[in-house]
C-alpha cells in the first residue's frame, strides 16, 4: 500500500553483524584491561576471584553510559558505528533505555534473535538501530 510504512523495514539501514561483533570484542577487551588495571593481573587471573566477573558489569555500564552520552560504546565508535533511535530522528537516547538495551545485550540471547531489518530484540525493546557513520552522515545532511 503506498504511503503505509512496513513495520519490518527500518527507517534507516542497519550496520552489518560482523562490524557489530568486532565492536563488541573491542569493548570487551577495553573493559578487561580496565578491570586488570584497577585490580591487577594477579587478582584477575586468580581462581575464584571476583575481579574476572566484574568485566561484564563494567561492560554494561561503559556501553550504556557512552551510548547515552556519545551515541555508542567505545567499541562501536572506534569501528565507525553508532546507536540512534529507530525512527531515524537524531536525538539523545533515554538513559534508562540505553541501560536496558545493554543489559539485554549482556544476556546474549536478545541480540541473536533479530528481524529481517537487522534489529535484535535489544534494539526493538529500546527503540534503537545500530548504523554506520556513513549512514549517519546521510541523516545529518
Amino acid at each position: 500500500m503506498p504511503g503505509v510504512a512496513d513495520v519490518n523495514s527500518p527507517a534507516v539501514p542497519t550496520a552489518s553483524w560482523g562490524r557489530r561483533i568486532i565492536a563488541l570484542l573491542v569493548d570487551w577487551t577495553l573493559c578487561t584491561v580496565l578491570v586488570i588495571l584497577v585490580f591487577g593481573l594477579d587478582a584477575y587471573t586468580e581462581t575464584g576471584s571476583t575481579a574476572s566477573f566484574l568485566v561484564l558489569p563494567v561492560y554494561v555500564v561503559e556501553s550504556a553510559l557512552l551510548t547515552w552520552l556519545a551515541g555508542g560504546s567505545a567499541g562501536k565508535l572506534l569501528t565507525g558505528l553508532c546507536v540512534i533511535p529507530a525512527d531515524g530522528r537524531l536525538r539523545r537516547l533515554n538513559p534508562v533505555k540505553a541501560l536496558v538495551r545493554q543489559i539485554m545485550v549482556a544476556l546474549v540471547i536478545p541480540p541473536l534473535v533479530f528481524r529481517a531489518d537487522g534489529r535484535g530484540l535489544h534494539d526493538i525493546l529500546a527503540g534503537t538501530s545500530t548504523i554506520t557513520f556513513a549512514t549517519l552522515r546521510t541523516l545529518v545532511k
